[in-house]
């Protein structure tokens, strides 16, 4: 299948000629919004959703081992149809989240499902009011049942929390509006616009910017951000109220001691294991983002970097934009020489319309890999504009669609992977390809400006993602406690930055702004520490190969391959490994230590 033409990748790129980006090719969900079969799937998921809750509602307890078996595949059946035509609404919306017929259609397919499975919410409900013994036996009759228990399990693990089932079909219904303030956040990101020396960028290109070699580019990009998030951090503040708010009465209601259990549940983690990761990782912020960042200071020669500096280019390294063939073939060279196969499941990606690599006015900021419904295939979204990161957000998130790929054998129930665990196959794809560009360094200059390169992402990754998420947790707890101006959010976000990059900076006026275009706040709150998680698990994956590479590949494949049907410590047992050992985390952590070291080392 040829991967159709893109929109003009060179004005996409501020005049860099990048080659042929791909565009998504939509049609493996739906031919267009208009589709007779999309018509189809609307019309027999009505009438499933239906026919589903007058056959079993108010009858889960009387099932044997066969037919809770069989209405659990149809409640599986409706959950891929559903999924589907939310992921052809989604991904077109994302496209061009501007324009007012995509937004259009993605609202009604969200009022329409959400009106469609309403009879549904007695499910889960009903499912947790089975007695723990009854439920348990059922799970011993059939090796067929017992493959779903996982999933049910964490389904049992919001008992506790549940209300009446009247309020549950209200809840799922009033589900829309906090949709809406999602929406209005996406629209009034992806509407921001940025004068550079007279040229109109938006904020990917802009944002872009912070990583230029010209520091007078990055000083402006900085200051015009600051303009504008300030301009617009009315609207920001508002929906971040609001959702917090929505978030406190529904936790509230449930009885969740803290606004991050919800979260935890979801990820099917422990809070002490959270806990200890945020622990261990404040209290390596010495050792880590202070001590790197003295370093960069001394490299760019400056008494002290402001904000603009952080992602700066080193001054040794060059200008050099990574055409979109380069970057493909670096990565996949990286898959391949890990595992062949690994580099068979990626093909595709860049061959069937797969990835939507180009910057675009209108488009969604960002990258990400979305898994759709498991009898198609992920969709990856990037935009590229050639620099060395943007390679590895490549190599990222086609980790992610590997995993997803691999998990799709799952089912719909249990190919989808916590959080916390689906960050894994996205950081060891940026390990394997930074790992391939180090080892071909052609001298210490080079590697020099690799390993400071990979530095930074990693504290971007922890460091910077931790602090996020203690900027979560003092964003929540000051909600309860009455409504925020801008500024009480300002203060709050200033709070954690000074102390987790350390005095190597000093923060201009408007900064305290640059919490309002984190998108994770807004739709997943707390998701942030799951990329913490992540990059420890796979720093302490990579080391488990470097000293075990026998049949690695193979446990590697098998991790993925479970998708969300194993809980974090059995996935990693083969490994050897087990996060919810304190030392865990540390372990991690010294990777990054450990080419501070080599940096510094280069220093003498």
């Amino acid at each position: 299948m040829t991967i159709r033409p893109v929109f003009d990748a060179n004005a996409s790129a501020g005049g860099k000629d990048l080659g042929d980006l791909p565009e998504w090719d939509l049609s493996d969900l739906y031919p267009s919004e208009d589709a007779p079969e999309l018509k189809r799937d609307l019309d027999w998921l009505e009438q499933a959703c239906a026919s589903f809750a007058e056959d079993y509602e108010g009858k889960i307890a009387d099932q044997d081992a066969a037919g809770f078996l069989e209405m659990v595949q149809r409640h599986e059946k409706i959950e891929g149809i559903a999924g589907r035509i939310m992921s052809f609404a989604g991904l077109r919306y994302y496209q061009l989240t501007t324009d007012s017929s995509r937004t259009k259609f993605l609202s009604d397919m969200q009022e329409k499902i959400t009106q469609y499975t309403t009879p549904l919410v007695f499910f889960t409900l009903e499912l947790n009011r089975v007695a723990d013994d009854d439920y348990n036996a059922l799970f011993t009759t059939s090796d067929e049942l017992a493959r779903y228990k996982p999933a049910f399990d964490r389904v049992r693990a919001m008992k506790p929390y549940q209300l009446s089932d009247e309020m549950e079909k209200f809840l799922h219904d009033m589900g829309v509006v906090g949709d809406a303030w999602e929406r209005l956040f996406d629209e009034t990101i992806a509407g921001l616009t940025f004068d550079i020396d007279g040229e109109e960028l938006n904020i990917e290109a802009t944002l872009n910017l912070l990583t230029e070699q010209d520091r007078d580019q990055r000083e402006k990009a900085a200051h015009e951000l600051a303009r504008v998030f300030g301009e617009n951090i009315r609207t920001f503040a508002r929906v971040h109220n609001t959702q917090a708010k929505e978030k406190e009465i529904m936790d509230r209601w449930r009885g969740m001691p803290t606004p991050q259990t919800g979260r935890h549940l979801s990820n099917d983690v422990e809070p002490e294991v959270v806990e200890a990761l945020r622990n261990a990782v404040v209290a390596a912020y010495p050792r880590l983002s202070h001590r790197y960042y003295e370093l960069k200071r001394k490299w760019l020669g400056l008494d002290v970097m402001q904000v603009w500096d952080r992602n700066a280019p080193l001054p040794m390294e060059s200008t050099r934009i990574v055409g979109w063939d380069e970057a493909r073939d670096m990565v996949m060279s990286a898959y391949g020489s890990f595992d062949p196969r690994m580099a068979d499941l990626a093909e595709p990606f860049f061959t069937k319309g797969w990835i939507d690599a180009g910057v675009k006015p209108g488009k969604a900021p960002g990258a990400f890999a979305h898994p759709t419904v498991t009898d198609v295939h992920p969709y990856v979204m990037l935009n590229y504009l050639g620099k060395p990161r943007d390679v590895m957000t490549l190599a990222h998130e086609l980790g992610h669609g590997v995993h997803q790929v691999l998990a799709a054998d799952q089912g719909e129930m249990l190919s989808s992977t916590p959080l916390t665990l689906a960050e894994t196959a996205s950081v060891f794809g940026e390990m394997l390809t930074f790992r391939q560009m180090l080892a071909g360094a052609k001298d210490q200059a080079e590697r020099k400006v690799l390993l400071a390169g990979k530095v930074e992402d990693m504290i971007n990754t922890v460091v910077r993602q931790i602090a996020f998420y203690d900027f979560e947790c003092k964003l929540h707890d000051a909600r309860r406690g009455g409504e925020l101006t801008p500024d009480d959010i300002n203060a709050l976000w200033m709070s954690v930055q000074a102390e987790s990059l350390g005095s190597a900076f000093e923060f201009m006026p408007g900064y305290e702004t640059f919490w309002a275009y984190i998108p994770h706040f807004v739709h997943s709150p707390f998701y942030v520490y799951a990329y913490a998680f992540g990059d420890g698990l796979v720093n302490a994956l990579y080391a488990n190969y470097e000293e075990n590479p026998e049949g690695f590949q193979d446990r590697y494949f098998d991790m993925l391959k479970a998708g969300g049907s194993k809980h974090h410590k059995a996935l990693l047992e083969p490994f050897g490994l087990d996060a919810t050992d304190p030392a865990f985390w540390d372990k991690g952590l010294s990777m990054i230590e450990g080419f501070i070291d080599e940096l510094e080392a280069m220093e003498d």
